[in-house]
């Protein structure tokens, strides 16, 4: 039997002795079953669920609150695991929280468990986990990396943003850039065309705290290029990424990503070109493409109109310009994949799945990429709709994909081959 997992007041975690491990998926508390769980993978954290009080079962089947701690004084909290790259989420952790409190900050919450003393996660293997597994980043030699980086580029203002975001932030493209290996992050646009109810660079003051913060300045060519020709010439799975989580929009600086390819590729054929993007700017995306992009990921967290403007909350652009953006990006040779932003109860919806599998026919998407939607569900539901029918599960989702003739699915960008 997989037992329920909570923090007391002390910061220790505790694993019920009668009340069993509960889930949630959309607006359902679920029993956890075996069929849910994997163990705790390498790279994951255990982390408390702000004002979350934990909901379990008990074997009759009955859902109970755990307000009291029942080994010490205090109060019970929910907990949840920060899955690493490469694990997709199946169910939330399930809890209540008061109607007054704040949302919750924007972290992937993944349900957890406990049997015979190890703990375990609800959430399946997607991808190779080794090149985002924590202790390939963060090590004594950073700090080192990133002073000679600016030394040897002292005016330029992308590698100044990406000495705070990989020092500050521990954002691991960030430091790809300083340990010149694998997907690189270049943040080139301060502006988007989108305002997403789970941006991670932009927050109204009432919601919950951004992770991080948009850069405030327009880089120039040049500054791309001192970037990206020897993090491209490093030949370890070389990937220079246009469109990080410190930034908005970057078909948004189309003319300048496209003039940098230029003299990118007149020095270098090595390495992969990719961006990260809405795809609502058309022309923009269509600019980029001609430059000379080698692989696209399109955002995408749903291929339905009404769930798709409800969390995007596009400016001048709707699903229409994303699906051309991506059956121009297939039909020009560029690497297409979808980054799936997965929720439990929504994106698993069968509606939902029809209509996404509809559009990766219909445009030819190379990949999907699937990823963690991180928000608050009590916010999510708040502005989105929630689709009327059956839910299939997670794990039926990534079947449904993988049996698409053509469609890899993974986690995350590879190079190009």
């Amino acid at each position: 039997m997989y037992r329920l997992v909570f923090a007391g007041e002390d910061g220790s975690l505790y694993d019920h002795h009668s009340l069993l491990a509960t889930g949630r998926s959309g607006d359902r508390f679920v029993e956890i079953t075996e069929a849910d769980l994997i163990k705790l993978p390498k790279g994951a954290s255990l982390v408390l669920v702000p004002g979350g009080v934990p909901l379990g079962i008990t074997q009759a089947g009955r859902f109970t609150l755990l307000g009291q701690n029942p080994w010490k004084k205090g109060m019970a909290w929910a907990v949840g695991a920060l899955l690493p790259q490469g694990y997709t989420r199946t169910l939330l952790p399930s809890f209540q929280r008061g109607k007054q409190e704040k949302p919750l900050p924007l972290m992937g919450y993944t349900a957890v468990a406990c049997r015979g003393g190890e703990l375990y996660v609800a959430a399946l293997p997607t991808d190779d986990p080794r090149p985002w597994e924590p202790r390939a980043y963060d090590d004594g030699d950073l700090p080192i990396r990133v002073k000679q980086k600016q030394k040897d580029f002292p005016a330029n203002r992308i590698i100044n943003q990406l000495a705070h975001c990989a020092l500050n932030y521990h954002c691991f493209t960030a430091q790809n850039i300083f340990y010149g290996r694998w997907e690189g992050g270049i943040p080139v646009s301060p502006k988007c065309n989108a305002n997403c109810l789970g941006c991670i660079s932009l927050q109204p003051a009432e919601c919950c705290p951004s992770p991080q913060s948009r850069i405030n300045f327009n880089p120039t060519p040049r500054e791309i290029v001192e970037v990206a020709i020897p993090h491209l010439k490093c030949g370890v799975g070389a990937i220079a990424s246009f469109g990080q989580g410190c930034e908005g929009e970057p078909t948004l600086a189309a003319a300048v990503i496209s003039e940098a390819i230029g003299l990118i590729r007149a020095e270098t054929n090595s390495g992969t070109i990719n961006m990260n993007t809405n795809g609502g700017h058309t022309t923009g995306v269509a600019e980029i493409c001609r430059a000379g992009l080698d692989a696209i990921r399109i955002s995408l967290i749903s291929a339905r109109p009404e769930t798709y403007e409800a969390y995007y909350r596009p400016a001048g652009f709707g699903l229409a310009e994303v699906r051309h953006s991506i059956a121009n990006a297939v039909s020009g040779g560029v690497q297409t994949s979808l980054n799936l932003l997965v929720f439990p109860g929504l994106t698993d919806r069968e509606e939902e799945v029809a209509a996404l599998i509809e559009l990766i026919r219909d445009t030819g998407v190379n990949m999907v990429q699937l990823r963690n939607l991180n928000i608050d569900p009590t916010l999510l539901w708040r502005h989105v709709p929630l689709p009327s029918g059956p839910t299939m599960g997670v794990p039926e989702l990534v079947e449904a994909l993988s049996e698409l003739p053509g469609l890899t699915v993974g986690s995350y960008s590879h190079p190009v081959e």
